[in-house]
């Protein structure tokens, strides 16, 4: 056996046609839109496409996860998930193959599945995060499936459960008519077939009480057929991800691979920043203190340690720097408010320390002139802990739960309640959906606008702040 048939690899990760730069022609057709991954792609595929169709997949799966953190309704949550998909990973129908280029959507669906099995294969803790939200993807898809498509997949995939053996007749149906009724009151009883499992692959039925146990046997409403479909989905992943775990050792000899796939591990969902986004017109050193106001909860209590002790540490000034330069503060506005915010330096100072050096540096103007972008969330919270003394870093990852509490409080989240769910994102270390849920409780709660996306950069909950107050002050004139 292969190390593809061993562990559902696609085989030819990096792969162009010699001298041609061309890539090799698909040779997989997918007649429908879903399916169980049980065969892997046998496509060659290029390092950008390896990169590119992972990490859309990993975005609609912490998108995924996001969701269901926060709570959302269900319309508001599908809705949502809907236009993530649209983005990252449509899957159009067959009667859409004229409009839509079905077929390179189904493969980029495909390949990018068996990617994220080399990435979240490794450790439990990856085995069990990649399983929960696929698993949530693909009930999401299964569900919103078109009976006519549903029935298709399930032949398919030889997933037949209306077998004679277990298929309820008319007779046994009107014997259990009354438990039937009670425990699926939610079905049509006349009209409903009913059929016979063990209980035990319908657990997700058994827990919400909506199915009638007799004998160790589960009398599931045909309607329910999804639970048993997300048990055969749920099983042959978790399998399958165990079986590439034992494999990954002799995957990748040409080191290509590992360095994108420890990446992804990593990865956080939601677009990069761009310093091309910046508020209209050039700010001044003047304007920051009345826009901290906008600032996320990481800048403003660096603005206020500065206003306080006339000093930052160096990794306190690179991350404040970098975010206010991202915001639109030119390098001779920045000179100038460092050396205002500065004013127990002197000149001679704030030359020899290398304060002005080190904001040129920045701007790409010293040393090897790179044009530094502002730190994303990821970096703040995972580089440069802070120790004594330091004032960067993440509020909702290095804060003390009193400090952070104390913290929301003073920044207008006075309600104990909400406190407490922020405070349950931090402990569950969901960092970015605290600070989502913090720019919501301080913006309207943002429930006219629907579900918004989790916020992964700093200038974004600047961006998204000014904004918000920029469309609301158009529309009170």
């Amino acid at each position: 056996m292969s190390l593809q048939e061993q562990i559902n690899l696609p085989k030819g990760i990096n792969s162009r046609e010699k001298n041609t730069g061309e890539v090799k022609l698909h040779r997989q057709h997918y007649s429908s839109r879903l399916h169980l991954y049980t065969i892997p792609p046998i496509d060659e595929i290029t390092i950008e496409e390896f990169e590119s169709f992972s990490l859309d997949r990993l975005t609609v799966l912490k998108e995924f996860e996001a969701t269901i953190l926060r709570n959302k309704s269900d319309k508001e949550s599908k809705e949502y998930m809907n236009q993530v998909l649209a983005q990252y990973l449509p899957l159009h129908t067959n009667l859409s193959s004229e409009a839509y280029p079905i077929q390179q959507e189904r493969r980029k669906d495909h390949i990018s599945h068996f990617i994220l099995r080399l990435a979240y294969c490794r450790t439990e803790e990856l085995r069990q995060w990649f399983l929960k939200y696929e698993c949530a993807l693909f009930k999401f898809r299964f569900i919103n499936l078109s009976a006519s498509e549903q029935l298709e997949f399930l032949k398919e995939n030889n997933l037949n459960w209306k077998c004679a053996s277990i298929f309820l007749d008319d007779k046994e149906k009107s014997e259990m008519k009354e438990q039937l009724t009670t425990s699926s009151p939610h079905v049509n009883f006349a009209s409903e077939t009913f059929f016979e499992v063990d209980f035990e692959k319908v657990l997700d039925l058994v827990k919400r009480r909506v199915v009638y146990i007799k004998g160790g046997k589960a009398y599931v409403p045909m309607r329910d057929q999804v639970a048993l479909v997300m048990d055969e989905f749920r099983n042959r992943l978790d399998k399958t991800l165990k079986d590439t775990c034992r494999a990954l050792p002799e995957v990748d000899q040409e080191g290509q691979v590992m360095p994108i796939l420890n990446q992804l591990n990593h990865f956080k969902s939601g677009q990069g920043y761009s310093c091309s986004n910046k508020i209209e017109g050039q700010i001044t050193a003047d304007d920051i203190d009345q826009l901290t106001e906008h600032f996320p909860l990481c800048m403003r209590h660096l603005h206020k340690k500065l206003r306080e002790d006339k000093h930052l540490k160096h990794y306190g000034r690179m991350q404040y720097n970098l975010f206010l330069k991202g915001v639109g503060l030119s390098l001779e506005e920045a000179l100038r408010f460092w050396r205002m915010s500065f004013s127990e330096t002197n000149d001679d100072q704030f030359q020899k320390k290398a304060y002005a050096y080190n904001i040129r540096h920045n701007y790409g103007m010293e040393g090897k002139r790179t044009n530094y972008s502002p730190l994303n969330c990821m970096r703040i919270i995972t580089n440069n802990q802070p120790g004594e003394g330091d004032h960067h870093g993440c509020p909702f990852r290095h804060f003390s739960e009193a400090n952070l509490s104390h913290t929301l409080h003073n920044a207008g989240v006075t309600d104990k309640v909400q406190i407490r769910q922020i405070i349950d994102y931090v402990k569950g270390h969901h960092y970015n959906i605290a600070c989502t849920r913090f720019f919501e409780l301080t913006h309207g709660g943002s429930k006219e606008q629907g579900m918004m996306a989790a916020i992964n950069h700093p200038n974004e909950f600047f961006e998204k702040s000014y904004q918000s107050s920029q469309e609301s002050s158009l529309g009170n004139k």
